[in-house]
């Protein structure tokens, strides 16, 4: 049994995807950052970013405690391995899926993630930064764009680079981006759209959280945090 702590965002659609691509026992335990259950002791235990998803694998491969993992990328490699799918063995065929999934962490989410933020949630509008995130985000469309030029997936096969990526594409409206304009990307995202496994994965939030919104309390919790 995997225990998925979720929410209905890009990085928490990622692993829904992969546990039903997999077929792995799950369960899905909601945390609603909108209303700071981010925050919980318990959820801080074994995830200190207070950020979803996090996991517990509460039957690990070594047969010891359950394990908590936190960071999506993260959990995305555990689960690949626990399983033997959707990351190759081989090295060459392995780090090929691994830096497209670590240019997903570090590029397009970031990136699309301030993409949204300066777009839909700043309570001024910044034209400068919106400008510097709206075109950062379509130059890495257009570095997607290529790579899938004569490939039906990221790295070749279907992979979790694949799934890591494509929940940031989704919204690609809101992030000012035109598919249209990126043809290999355009059909990548149709492709992986139509798979099952992703389909029942976006079914599984509408259960969770069928309107999201983000209200001004909730941007009190969500933007603008300290350390303290």
């Amino acid at each position: 049994m995997i225990e998925l702590y979720y929410w209905t965002t890009p990085n928490g659609h990622k692993i829904t995807i992969f546990l039903e691509e997999t077929g792995l026992d799950y369960k899905i335990l909601p945390v609603n950052i909108a209303k700071g259950e981010q925050f919980n002791p318990d959820f801080l235990k074994f995830a200190p970013n207070n950020r979803i998803p996090a996991i517990r694998d509460m039957a690990p491969k070594d047969g010891g405690e359950p394990i908590g993992i936190f960071e999506s990328g993260a959990i995305l490699e555990y689960l690949a391995d626990k399983t033997g799918q959707f990351l190759p063995h081989p090295p060459r065929a392995r780090f090929n899926v691994l830096q497209w999934l670590y240019w997903q962490m570090g590029g397009l989410g970031p990136m699309a993630g301030q993409n949204h933020h300066f777009v839909q949630y700043a309570p001024e509008r910044i034209p400068y930064a919106t400008e510097r995130y709206v075109k950062e985000t379509n130059r890495l469309y257009g570095v997607l764009n290529k790579q899938l030029e004569g490939n039906d997936f990221i790295a070749g096969e279907y992979s979790i680079a694949d799934m890591a990526s494509y929940p940031w594409i989704v919204p690609h409206e809101r992030q000012q981006q035109r598919l249209e304009d990126f043809p290999n990307l355009k059909a990548w995202f149709e492709r992986v759209a139509a798979r099952p496994a992703v389909q029942r994965a976006y079914a599984r939030a509408q259960e969770i959280n069928s309107a999201p919104t983000v209200s001004e309390d909730a941007k009190k919790i969500l933007f603008g945090q300290t350390a303290r």
